[in-house]
């Protein structure tokens, strides 16, 4: 049996963001065919953290990096509409089930967040787990506009980042 809304809200809220629905719209997220967030390029509109903004899993800063990295690339390429507002991809499967069963939900983002160290199972790396016990996230947000994607992911050498897509960004 899938998760229920209640539940899904319920998780995201240790993460500081409020669940307003399920998105039932047609999403139509900025990436060519056939690629993720992850193997677009420069001329596909992709924007990477900066250098310093790249943490080790394990870093004693990691989760305090990640938020700031985050929230800087979540502002500058305009994730948010005026009520803080977005779109979050969110795996609704039963946690013994094997099959995923993916879904957009609108959320806000609250006052107070804590995205890197919320221990939200919506937002936790299942890559991370390879590398470390302690809590990793990894997740991929859609402005309202579906104008640019965003991806915050762990890589295969044990460090985290954000990723923009935003083709209309290109120069």
């Amino acid at each position: 049996m899938s998760q229920t809304d209640a539940a899904i809200a319920a998780d995201l809220i240790l993460a500081g963001l409020e669940f307003v629905e399920r998105f039932t719209a047609e999403v139509h997220p900025p990436l060519p065919p056939n690629r993720s967030p992850a193997t677009c390029q420069a001329e596909h509109g992709r924007f990477d953290s900066d250098p310093d903004e790249f943490v080790d899993v394990d870093a004693p800063d990691m989760p305090a990096k990640v938020n700031a990295g985050w929230w800087r690339m979540a502002n500058e390429f305009e994730l948010f509409d005026e009520q803080r507002e977005f779109l979050l991809g969110v795996d609704y499967r039963d946690p013994d089930a094997i099959d995923p069963e993916y879904a957009w939900v609108r959320v806000r983002l609250a006052e107070t967040w804590d995205l890197a160290a919320s221990g939200s199972t919506a937002l936790r790396s299942f890559l991370g787990s390879h590398f470390t016990r302690r809590f990793v996230p990894e997740f991929t947000m859609l402005s309202l506009d579906q104008r640019m994607i965003l991806n915050t992911t762990v890589w295969g050498d044990a460090t985290v980042s954000t990723i923009v897509i935003r083709p209309d960004r290109i120069t």
